[in-house]
């Protein structure tokens, strides 16, 4: 039987008899009986969705979070100059890493408030408003990690490689320490804003099919 058969039964009403009228036969009620059954049938593999939607912010949680972590505690200065003349390379010397530590930081911050809502949406999957709230800021979150992480890249490049048409010069084979945490948290910073990309596809796709 399907999950929304109905199923109708038939009762016949007896005759009434009135004092000097002929007796009226009444026609037969109809009474309808819907049976309950799930009303959407598709709430398996959403809840599924969910279940790996909730994976997926821990794991981006897991990036951000290391990757803010790594650039706003690096800082490296060369041991052979007195303390009065001294070479010393730190995040907060570019504004392009300053900028990666905020918005690494705030994704951190929404993610970890986002997963109650996520929670919200194994629980009831047919729900769209927390899918729906998800999805808007996980497209903000999308662009500031990725425009983060981009502005890094472009300063990592510059470290390790230099410029000779600007005279700019690569410092990673001094600051090695230096060069390879910070190449490691723009990885870092791009694994997560890939995450949020696959967030906004499965959100989108749940979205789709109500």
């Amino acid at each position: 039987m399907n999950s929304n058969d109905t199923t109708a039964i038939h009762i016949s009403e007896p005759k009434a008899h009135t004092k000097g009228k002929a007796a009226a036969a009444a026609a037969p009620a109809v009474v309808s009986v819907t049976t309950k059954a799930s009303q959407h049938p598709q709430a398996g593999w959403k809840r599924g969705v969910a279940i790996f939607d909730f994976i997926l912010r821990l794991c981006a949680i897991g990036a951000a979070l290391a990757a803010t972590i790594t650039m706003g505690t690096t800082d490296q200065t060369l041991p052979f100059f007195t303390q009065f003349f001294q070479f010393q390379a730190s995040y907060d010397d570019l504004p392009a890493f300053t900028f990666f530590v905020i918005a690494n930081a705030i994704a951190s911050g929404y993610l970890f408030l986002s997963l109650p809502f996520s929670i919200v949406s194994i629980v009831r999957p047919n729900a769209v408003g927390p899918r729906l709230l998800l999805l808007i800021f996980d497209i903000v979150m999308v662009a500031l990690t990725t425009a983060a992480a981009a502005a890094a890249a472009a300063i990592v490049y510059l470290a390790h490689n230099g410029n000779s048409s600007a005279n700019w010069f690569a410092i990673c084979q001094q600051f090695t320490d230096f060069c390879q945490r910070v190449s490691g948290a723009v990885v870092g910073s791009f694994i997560a804003a890939a995450i949020f990309i696959l967030l906004v596809v499965l959100s989108a796709f749940a979205l789709r099919k109500h």
